[in-house]
């Protein structure tokens, strides 16, 4: 199938290194379980990605690895440019309606609960809507997508906090949006101890 010349996926990804992905969760579980966990996201993201209709571009948060899980074929290489999360977005997003796409969506990598049927909704929702943005249960998003260029969404928010998505959706509150069901990403023990594909990662806790 020919991919849809103006869709565009952006997945943000951070390189796995000990000790340096999902720290939140490594304080609770160590730095090799949240590696592996992180590992396990990793695939599990390429593998809900790598069929859908869309251009796809991964940005690495420290460089681009040109040989591993993300094939070359199916994904274009970037890497982040900025200080901060926003900048990171906002300068990403500009590239991509500079390059000419038309719907622009974004998601992180570590996203368990997200199928490639929820980014195709996402997707189609922004055929009648601007914006499209999915709420995390810890007051972040997972996905944000549009077919306007806004930078106000990247601007003054306290990254990695519970106010993000208010002070996101305070900026579209005046457009056309529409808002996902409500998801749960991976930063916390808590949010993986009771889902069973998590379990193997886990098998050290058990007896805490």
């Amino acid at each position: 199938m020919k991919k849809k010349e103006t869709d565009l996926l952006l997945i943000f990804t951070r390189n796995p290194g000990l000790g340096k992905c999902k720290t939140r969760l490594a304080a609770k579980i160590g730095d090799s379980a949240a590696l592996e966990v992180y590992t396990f996201l990793l695939h599990h993201t390429v593998a809900f990605t790598q069929s859908l209709d869309a251009h796809k571009i991964v940005y690495y948060s420290e460089e681009i690895w040109e040989n591993d899980i993300w094939d070359n074929g199916l994904y274009q290489k970037q890497l982040q440019i900025g200080n901060d999360l926003g900048k990171r977005m906002k300068n990403a997003f500009a590239q991509g309606f500079d390059s000419g796409f038309k719907k622009i969506i974004i998601i992180g990598s570590d996203m368990y609960d997200l199928s490639q049927s929820d980014l195709e909704v996402a997707f189609s929702k922004l055929d009648s809507h601007d914006y499209v943005i999915g709420p995390a249960e810890d007051g972040g998003y997972y996905l944000l997508g549009m077919k306007v260029e806004n930078s106000k969404v990247f601007q003054d928010k306290a990254w990695g906090t519970k106010s993000v998505l208010g002070d996101t959706l305070k900026n579209l509150e005046k457009e056309s949006l529409f808002v996902l069901p409500e998801k749960n990403d991976v930063d916390h023990y808590e949010d993986i101890k009771d889902i069973e594909a998590f379990q193997p990662f886990l098998k050290h806790m058990t007896n805490d």
